[in-house]
């Protein structure tokens, strides 16, 4: 093998690897290619996922709020039941001490 066939073996060769790169990558592109109902299907998966986002985010107000609300009434409740549990305990102490006095009147005559 003289040298100009040594240069042309290597030219075809190199020649052959650059048409199988172009090739790989021209597959490459091709199947990675992004079609355009592909897209419209991303854009209206985004617009949903959007969407939800914005429902998650009004229900967790929602519940923060009526959360918030449960909370007072709660308050309240026990703020009106010590109440009325001290008014009770009054009352009864009240009683117990007209039942003493009305004893005491009973036992005097």
């Amino acid at each position: 093998m003289n040298r100009l066939e040594f240069i042309i073996a290597i030219a075809i060769i190199l020649f052959v690897a650059f048409v199988l790169g172009w090739l790989a990558h021209w597959l490459v592109a091709r199947f990675n290619q992004v079609s355009s109902a592909d897209l419209g299907e991303m854009e209206n998966l985004a617009r949903a996922l959007h969407d939800a986002e914005e429902t998650r985010d009004q229900a967790i107000a929602y519940l923060q709020q009526r959360e918030a609300e449960l909370t007072g009434q709660l308050s309240q409740s026990e703020a009106e039941l010590r109440a009325a549990m001290d008014g009770l305990r009054d009352a009864r102490s009240e009683a117990e001490e007209l039942r003493n006095y009305v004893e005491q009147i009973n036992q005097a005559n």
